[in-house]
């Protein structure tokens, strides 16, 4: 489920800033970005995201700042002589103009150098990092409550598009054995009309009691029931149930093919390509949900 959350906060002379964005993924994924006087912190951060965010990839971008020192930053000169150098070599073969300022070198890798003074106390900052985590996560769960709330509705509304499918696959199921019942009757006695030789009632009725067995779907809808009600309580569940979901979508589309494969009917048939599409609609929005 994709969102977004940030926060930050300032303590004496230092200011924290957290960015929280998530997106679409079957497992949990996180990546951070940070200091690297925080590395040793990421096992701790990732805890703190793991308690707010079951699914999905999740990108934390954290940035510390001292705004109390002066000359924190510096301009590497080695490194940024070479990025002249290269480009002056590389002018000359393609006989154009070198520019006339370095303005644009000062956003290249490893141009402008953080100065580490030693003063960089990780666990005396690591509470307020922790509370600024914290607010972007909160921050970017209301963002993620509102889209699933949606995301909601539009399930149950899906949901309540293949029950009243279903619906019409129970009131025409009954008239699948009478129909051909009566077609079989028609066909075998236009085919012995002219030959003296007649079926009785109970080779007729062998016959279609054979067919009403093959093409029974009461367990099957049975089921689909069963599986439409356990979609609906876990819309309704405050835990994740996002791969609980996936699940039912897989053994609802199972159900529903079974019943097309059985049915014999032209109505049952227009029905099961409505739940089909239902379906796939279900399994694109599932994929989203946490």
């Amino acid at each position: 489920m994709t969102g977004y959350g940030d926060a930050r906060e300032q303590d004496g002379g230092r200011l924290v800033a957290a960015e929280v964005r998530t997106v679409n993924n079957r497992y949990l994924k996180v990546s951070i970005r940070c200091p690297d006087a925080y590395s040793a912190k990421e096992q701790d951060i990732e805890k703190l995201v793991r308690k707010s965010v079951a699914r999905g990839t999740v990108n934390i971008a954290l940035r510390i700042d001292s705004i109390s020192s002066t000359g924190r930053y510096h301009i590497n000169h080695d490194v940024i002589q070479s990025y002249w150098e290269q480009l002056i070599s590389i002018t000359d073969e393609m006989h154009l103009t070198p520019p006339a300022e370095l303005t644009d070198f000062l956003t290249l890798p490893g141009v402008i150098v953080e100065h580490d003074d030693g003063r960089t106390d990780v666990d005396a900052e690591w509470p307020l990092v922790k509370q600024v985590l914290e607010q972007a996560l909160t921050q970017l769960n209301d963002f993620r409550q509102r889209e699933g709330e949606s995301m909601r509705q539009d399930l149950s509304h899906q949901c309540e598009l293949i029950a009243a499918e279903l619906e019409t696959v129970v009131e025409r199921a009954p008239t699948v054995v009478v129909q051909y019942r009566d077609k079989l009757k028609d066909r075998v006695s236009q085919l012995l009309r002219d030959t003296g030789v007649s079926v009785t009632d109970a080779d007729l009725i062998r016959e279609v009691s054979l067919f009403a067995d093959r093409c029974d779907i009461n367990e099957e809808i049975t089921r689909m029931r069963s599986h439409l009600d356990q979609f609906g309580e876990c819309l309704n569940q405050e835990d994740s149930a996002g791969r609980k979901l996936e699940f039912l979508c897989q053994e609802m589309f199972r159900e529903i093919n079974t019943i097309g494969s059985k049915s014999n009917n032209v109505d049952i048939a227009h029905a099961v390509v409505e739940m089909k599409g239902c379906i796939e609609r279900l399994r694109e929005i599932v994929q989203n949900v946490e």
